[in-house]
């Protein structure tokens, strides 16, 4: 996570510097994110508890992301384990990186990385940085099978609330070794905490621009960036800003001269490093948004093929397109679904992962006998699940 910054600086006007052009193949795919994706890896994260660097949950959090990619089809030889130490108050912590490569079909050997933390401390780290794994895990799962002209490598990051170790190793040991440079990279695109809070109006995201450290790569981090600004406009309903790069996971690679870019959230949450950074105190839609803007960034940098290449890719499941409200809701739940939908249940699960209540095709849901607190909405139709996060007062 990154330190409360003084510099702040607009991004307005910056759409029309390098503008990129709207490429409907991307636009496709950037839809094929689903709130019902992100709501679960989400929950998912959550309990695995406060993931400190070193500790057994730490651990089973990173196999928890190997099973992710093996599941999206991604094989062993593509999935690496990166492992890395270090001292702390005079013990060894080991740890490791998880690092999936897919690669490209014209610059095989030239990588754009897009890289987010895993770890936490002091809670569950839900928004810092659950938020950014879980973006990265779509991203994944919806271009394993897209052509991209550059490679790729999706990074989960361990150690980063302890400065930045796991990052750190990776530049100065697999990207470099000494000053020899290893890795061709292209960019280096971070996601840390873009999880919003809850309640707040989280309709504009931080895009992270370089404005000091290595000055060798300082004009094209900005060019980057301002791309990226652009790419937000065209693949997602999110307004920008620019905020400083700094203190989070791809300052180890630009203080090695490369290119770097990322998103943060624009309103701060008050929560991360705390016990309250959980799924409850988080902002799911605002996710959601972040990660279709991620998806339309990652293939435009990546070069993905602007063709679709089947109907799966065409293929949207239509109850992701349901309106539960209110939300947060006291007495009633109504369920708003596409006309399409005939024959669905409804079930109220809480967060521990008990189901609470059952319902039958019914649209407005009973709900004033419910304990307050944040649970899971599950709706099941044609074959088809989505999960939405339900607040009941």
């Amino acid at each position: 996570m990154k330190k409360i910054l003084g510099i702040i600086v607009l991004s307005l006007g910056l759409q029309n510097v390098n503008a990129q052009s709207f490429i409907q193949a991307y636009q496709t795919r950037a839809e094929q994110v689903t709130q019902t994706n992100i709501t679960t890896n989400l929950q998912e994260f959550s309990n695995f508890g406060i993931k400190t660097t070193g500790s057994v949950n730490n651990t089973n959090a990173l196999n928890w992301l190997k099973n992710k990619y093996a599941s999206y089809g991604y094989s062993t030889s593509q999935i690496v384990e990166d492992p890395f130490s270090y001292t702390q108050g005079g013990n060894t912590i080991n740890s490791k990186n998880l690092v999936i490569t897919k690669t490209g079909t014209v610059y095989p050997n030239k990588f754009v990385i897009i890289c987010g933390h895993f770890d936490s401390i002091n809670g569950p780290g839900v928004n810092d940085n659950g938020s950014g794994t879980s973006i990265i895990l779509e991203a994944a799962r919806i271009l394993k099978d897209v052509p991209t002209e550059y490679s790729i490598k999706f990074i989960h990051f361990s150690g980063e609330e302890q400065g930045l170790r796991g990052s750190t190793h990776y530049a100065n040991t697999v990207a470099y070794q000494g000053t020899n440079r290893v890795l061709d990279i292209k960019l280096v695109f971070n996601l840390d905490q873009v999880g919003g809070k809850m309640g707040n109006n989280n309709n504009t995201i931080y895009c992270d621009e370089d404005m000091g450290g290595n000055p060798n790569n300082t004009a094209a981090s900005v060019a980057a960036t301002q791309e990226l600004v652009t790419l937000t406009g065209l693949y997602s309903p999110l307004l920008t800003d620019i905020d400083e790069a700094e203190d989070t996971d791809y300052i180890p690679f630009e203080l090695k001269g490369e290119v770097i870019t990322g998103y943060f959230e624009r309103i701060r949450s008050n929560y991360p490093h705390t016990a309250n950074d959980t799924f409850a105190n988080t902002d799911p839609v605002y996710i959601y948004k972040v990660g279709k803007a991620s998806v339309g960034a990652l293939q435009h940098f990546a070069v993905a093929s602007t063709t679709i290449l089947s109907t799966a890719e065409n293929s949207v499941n239509q109850l992701e397109e349901i309106s539960i409200y209110p939300n947060p809701a006291k007495d009633f739940l109504n369920l708003e679904l596409p006309k399409t939908v005939k024959n669905f249940s409804f079930e109220l699960i809480n967060l521990p992962g008990q189901m609470i209540m059952k319902t039958e095709n019914e649209s407005k849901i009973n709900i004033s006998g419910i304990v307050k607190g944040v649970y899971l909405a599950k709706i099941t139709a044609n074959n088809h699940t989505v999960v939405r996060k339900v607040i009941i007062e």
